[in-house]
């Protein structure tokens, strides 16, 4: 292992340390003020200078995330709020807005994108004949049951890992589980993320997921560019138009800044993996990520380029950005009979340096080229 710029096997760091802990690891506590108070949360830590927290009570999502103490996770000003202040329906389905923050947030069980009112006349509950969503569903404001919290070693590999799952369920209703695996390399630069969603009801019930992660300053700044192997422009919002800012180069914050939304045609890699990168206008800092096309084809770019907000958002879905109405209508929707289930890997790597960026950028210009 790369232990400070030493070439350590794991018996050399052992003898060098009482406690492990002091070199990586991994911590529980509990967030204790304001609106996070009660919030469960575990801190990982790497070798390398990766370090993020995994906010149980909201779905084991991503909250802060930082390399070498620079932050790249987007911090909104909401804060991780407890999953109890949740309006889920309040503000037309809009309220989820006061919830996002962090690195991660991610959409489902059974809807994600904007909102509105569906038939759920698959439960077979007369009083119930249809059900309303709000903006990327419930996961977010759903706890998790903490699984696993530890350290793995193979010979001289070290591996931190932290696994949980969350329930999505109502009487009459969906009955959806998400189990959640995160794992670092003890001296890693990579966040790896294994999802599986499974229905545990006896019903027919709808599914949706979303990543919506979240970059902000300084590794989202003026010049930062993304890069990714487009072929086409599916759909953008008319305040792409309006505004005349491009998806590729981000420009400083701008005042009154309106979000903007591209949904890209991506081409998937010989692995069968999309891959996008973040990279800074001098190259001297990145975040690329990678994950399965075939479960999660479609992929968002959200631009929240306002003073106060300047984020950008990369958002691989299930999904096209019409949601699930249009879903439904043109049989694109998955539905999960009673014990199927979805799977879903991906990962967030920290690019460290000009020759990382570089690579990063020929590897996916080898797959395709992208617009101006």
């Amino acid at each position: 292992m790369d232990i400070f710029g030493h070439d350590l096997s794991a018996a050399q760091l052992k003898r060098r340390t009482g406690d492990l802990s002091a070199i990586a690891g991994i911590r529980q506590v509990v967030l204790d003020n304001g609106s996070e108070r009660g919030v469960r949360a575990v801190e990982v830590r790497t070798a390398a200078g990766l370090e993020f927290d995994l906010l149980v009570d909201r779905a084991l999502d991503i909250g802060n995330a930082r390399f070498r103490g620079v932050p790249f996770g987007w911090r909104s000003g909401n804060g991780f709020r407890h999953p109890g202040l949740h309006e889920h329906n309040d503000e037309g389905g809009l309220s989820w807005l006061r919830s996002i923050d962090g690195l991660l947030v991610s959409g489902g069980l059974d809807h994600t994108l904007f909102g509105g009112t569906v038939d759920s006349s698959n439960y077979a509950y007369p009083p119930k004949p249809t059900v309303t969503h709000g903006l990327h569903g419930r996961l977010t404001a759903i706890p998790a049951r903490l699984l696993e919290a530890g350290e793995h070693w193979d010979g001289e590999s070290g591996t931190l890992k932290v696994s949980g799952e969350v329930i999505q369920a109502t009487a009459f209703g969906e009955h959806l589980r998400l189990h959640r695996t995160v794992e670092v390399d003890f001296d890693g630069k990579e966040i790896r993320l294994h999802d599986v969603v499974d229905n545990l009801g006896f019903e027919k019930t709808p599914h949706m997921y979303l990543y919506h992660l979240n970059f902000g300053w300084p590794y989202v700044d003026a010049g930062s560019e993304v890069v990714a192997p487009i072929k086409s422009h599916l759909w953008q919002s008319d305040s792409i138009a309006e505004q005349r800012i491009g998806y590729r180069i981000l420009p400083e914050p701008i005042r009154g800044f309106v979000e903007q939304v591209t949904e890209h045609e991506l081409v998937a890699g010989p692995d069968g993996r999309h891959r996008v990168a973040l990279i800074s206008g001098d190259g001297g800092r990145g975040i690329e990520l990678s994950w399965d096309a075939a479960t999660m084809p479609y992929f968002f770019e959200w631009q929240n380029l306002r003073d106060g907000q300047y984020a950008l958002g990369l958002e691989p879905s299930t999904n096209r950005v019409q949601g699930e109405t249009a879903a439904r209508e043109d049989g694109s929707l998955t539905w999960l009979e009673h014990g199927e289930s979805r799977e879903y890997r991906t990962t967030i790597r920290v690019l460290d340096g000009v020759a990382e960026t570089s690579a990063s950028r020929a590897a996916i210009r080898a797959i395709y080229g992208q617009p101006e």
